[in-house]
């Protein structure tokens, strides 16, 4: 019984479903809680006190529903919140965080680049992670409001999104990055759009696949893992607006979803 409870996933809006989307692929048999705190988005321009006070709310309710593990599909809370959540809750939580130590592994020109939102780059996790590889290669950490307000508004594979990846990515090519880190989950659903500006000029780090394969590593570990392959479902919750927010779920989930909406 307990491996059948479900992995809960929460992100400050619909990014987070990134991170849905490669543990499904990764871990079919497993059923998933995602909730969207739209009512508090976006996360990238909150206070530290405010993230870390949602992100306490968010997985005592993922816990309420029966969650075996908490995903924290969010860069800014992660950095913010994972030390203080993994110090009060007892199930394992699982944390995204800008992939700077492959970048820095790989480049070639001794340039990578981070883009994510204001507050992920102004945390002391984050100001940590890129200080102990600065010496290295040379970081260049660019926040990206527009990607995320692109993705809320399913306008990741528009003409304006193209445009808007040029203008933050270009000039990182110009100068010798040949990594680029994609330090956001809401990023995610903008690859098509990043790989066709990119192009050759460098290497794309996103971080879903590895939390996924954190998610089965911990679960595994704590003999967790699902082997019940029968009425799998997928739940999804947020705090804003329903009708504001069902379509967009649903589009980027890839199919209708049944969605709670509660006020928090």
């Amino acid at each position: 019984m307990e491996k059948q409870k479900p992995i809960g996933i929460f992100d400050s809006g619909v990014g987070g479903l990134s991170i849905c989307h490669a543990i499904r692929r990764a871990l079919p048999e497993e059923n998933l809680v995602y909730f969207a705190d739209i009512g508090f988005s976006p996360y990238g321009v909150k206070s530290k006190d405010i993230i870390n006070e949602r992100s306490e709310y968010i997985v005592s309710f993922l816990i309420n529903q029966g969650c075996k593990a908490v995903v924290v599909a969010c860069n800014t809370a992660t950095v913010n919140t994972i030390s203080n959540l993994r110090a009060k809750f007892s199930i394992p939580i699982i944390g995204v965080e800008p992939g700077i130590k492959p970048a820095a592994l790989q480049s070639k020109t001794g340039i990578i680049s981070v883009l994510a939102t204001e507050q992920t780059l102004e945390s002391d996790s984050f100001q940590r992670l890129m200080a102990k590889y600065s010496k290295a290669v040379k970081i260049n950490a660019i926040a990206c409001p527009k990607f995320v307000t692109l993705v809320e508004n399913l306008e990741h594979y528009s003409e304006q999104a193209v445009d808007v990846a040029e203008q933050y990515i270009r000039p990182l090519l110009t100068e010798g990055s040949d990594q680029i880190i994609l330090g956001c989950t809401h990023f995610s659903f903008l690859r098509t759009i990043i790989d066709q500006v990119v192009g050759q000029e460098a290497n794309v780090i996103d971080t879903a696949a590895p939390v996924a394969m954190e998610v089965n590593r911990r679960l595994d570990k704590l003999n967790l893992l699902n082997s019940k392959n029968t009425d799998i479902y997928a739940e999804f919750w947020t705090s804003g607006d329903y009708a504001k927010v069902i379509e967009p779920m649903s589009q980027l989930w890839g199919q209708d979803i049944h969605l709670f909406a509660i006020r928090a």
